[in-house]
């Protein structure tokens, strides 16, 4: 490889920097131009990263990076016939021929692709030149890239320590798992989770034990250890502001792999954060509103709950004839409404149909506050309620002159929201989740494991949403066979969870890269005439 050299001047004051830094005590800010390149694909001067691959064809910046195709973790993917091999540099610096077992060196699906050893000189060459370690021509997926000698050493720097190291929670006998409850969630529906995740997690020890200490993995020539699972569950306590604190306390208490469940009632958000900041895995917290950006990535939700009901009635509300003369949303202050409220407005924005939020003090909310909030909501406009069950049932009648209605399944307690008659032939409610006849079978079977194990079902699509996503988890860790990293934990949920069959209360289960709500869509329905009261969709599933 050319490198360029630096001329006296530059060498000179290149060490007096490095001299006056030393001697005021700062640290050379870190060099982040390899991990910037690789995952961002922008260079060094902001410019985006260029590459072209076999026939000319071209990718820039994001979709040029190398995070598209061999994933943050380095660790690469597969899919159908395609393999991305791994590009860390244990896997790159070491030959591969066949079975890999040195000890820093992990086994992935794409390990089976067979490569001498590179050097720097070879791995610039190939990723220059699209030529590999044993000089012949690498996959015309792999883009060719022109970068300058300086850029060119940060991006293999990086690769280079994209290598195994300890990963917290992690020991040779035991994985280490938390679940985190936030202090205003339900008392009762903690006890129906924790019964289910302590069930789960029983089981998975008690199976353990019957088996060899080590024994071969379903890959070719690998080993597995069978660990045991450890749950350690974080309450949190007082207000928001002061969550981050606690967690950072219990995570530095009991160092753990990877967040399994969790409730939370009112927000998650300083949960969430922590879980980021701490690139912890958080798969599948029981919350009302889950945090929605697109730059996050450590953790997953079965579905985006109320903020996904807002865009189901927004879509209801423009679907249903002549559009409304005004919207009117009744929700509780402080509580999941709010955000849901919300996000129903800025769905509704450049409509020109106007809305109006009328807040409840009270909890559970009282008939007659409930009275005055309905009072001059005519039959031309459209009323939205984001309130609980509890406070459906103190619904006074509804008037003759009845507005379009739509309830929050959520919230509302789903198919037994306990609305009075006259509002349960009138409402449409908007419904995230598989109609009772299509899941009957799917949620049976989590069922079934309750009825079994006498865990008593008191909060069900909670319980099963739980127990769906332990499952998730053990099928995930059985692929993984002993490759415990926390990046590359998440990118097996995105490449096996199009795969699994018993997905409890929703239809379909997907994640692709930058994707973090399994479940897309939802229906918004209405209760069919009659004393069976059996919930109608209104039109078939929808995705908004």
């Amino acid at each position: 490889m050319h490198r360029r050299r630096l001329t006296t001047g530059w060498t000179t004051a290149l060490a007096l920097a490095a001299a006056l830094s030393a001697a005021s005590g700062a640290a050379a800010p870190a060099d982040t131009t390899g991990e910037t390149l690789y995952r961002h694909g922008v260079l060094r001067d902001g410019r985006p990263l260029r590459g072209v691959r076999e026939g000319n064809a071209s990718v820039e910046g994001a979709g040029a990076a190398c995070v598209v195709c061999h994933r943050r973790s380095g660790l690469g993917s597969t899919e159908g016939q395609i393999t991305i091999p791994p590009i860390t540099g244990p896997h790159l610096y070491r030959p591969s021929v066949g079975r890999i077992d040195a000890a820093d060196v992990h086994f992935v699906g794409g390990s089976r692709v067979r490569h001498e050893a590179y050097t720097d000189e070879t791995l610039a060459r190939a990723i220059r030149q699209g030529v590999g370690s044993d000089g012949r021509s690498l996959s015309y997926l792999m883009p060719r890239y022109e970068l300058d000698d300086t850029t060119m050493a940060a991006l293999i720097g990086y690769l280079k320590g994209m290598a195994p190291r300890h990963v917290p929670g992690v020991t040779d006998t035991v994985l280490h798992f938390a679940t985190i409850i936030t202090p205003d969630a339900d008392p009762l529906r903690r006890k129906a989770m924790l019964d289910v995740l302590d069930q789960y997690f029983a089981d998975k020890n008690a199976a353990a034990r019957f088996v060899a200490p080590r024994m071969y993995a379903s890959r070719p020539m690998e080993f597995k250890v069978n660990r045991r699972w450890q749950l350690h569950v974080w309450s949190l306590s007082g207000a928001p502001a002061t969550w981050q604190a606690q967690l950072r306390a219990h995570l530095a208490a009991e160092p753990v792999f990877a967040v399994i469940s969790g409730l939370g009632g009112k927000t998650w958000e300083p949960v969430h954060r922590f879980c980021e900041q701490e690139s912890l895995p958080c798969l599948f917290p029981n919350v009302d509103v889950p945090v929605v950006d697109d730059g996050d990535f450590y953790t997953v939700y079965f579905s985006q709950g109320v903020l996904l009901e807002a865009r189901l009635i927004a879509r209801g509300l423009r679907t249903e004839g002549a559009a409304p003369q005004r919207v009117v949303q009744v929700l509780r202050a402080r509580d999941a409404g709010e955000p849901a409220a919300a996000a129903l407005r800025a769905q509704l924005a450049g409509t020109g149909i106007p809305v109006e939020n009328r807040v409840l003090r009270d909890s559970p909310a009282s008939a007659s506050e409930l009275r005055a909030a309905l009072e001059h909501v005519g039959a031309r406009d459209a009323l939205v309620l984001w309130l609980r069950g509890e406070d459906l049932a103190n619904l006074p009648d509804l008037p003759a002159s009845a507005p379009a209605v739509w309830v929050s399944g959520l919230l509302g307690g789903l198919d037994e929201a306990p609305l009075p008659p006259s509002w349960r032939e009138a409402v449409h409610m908007s419904y995230p989740l598989d109609l009772p006849d299509k899941r009957r079978v799917r949620v049976d079977y989590a069922l079934g494991w309750f009825r079994l194990r006498r865990v008593p079902v008191v909060a069900p699509r909670l319980q099963t949403d739980t127990y769906l996503a332990c499952g998730l988890l053990a099928e995930v860790l059985g692929h993984m066979v002993e490759t415990f990293e926390r990046d590359y934990l998440l990118e097996r949920f995105e490449e096996d969870l199009d795969h699994r069959v018993l997905t409890g209360y929703y239809p379909h289960l997907t994640l692709s890269p930058g994707q973090r709500f399994a479940s897309k869509g939802g229906y918004t329905v209405h209760f069919a005439a009659g004393p069976a009261a059996k919930l109608v969709a209104d039109a078939g599933w929808s995705a908004p």
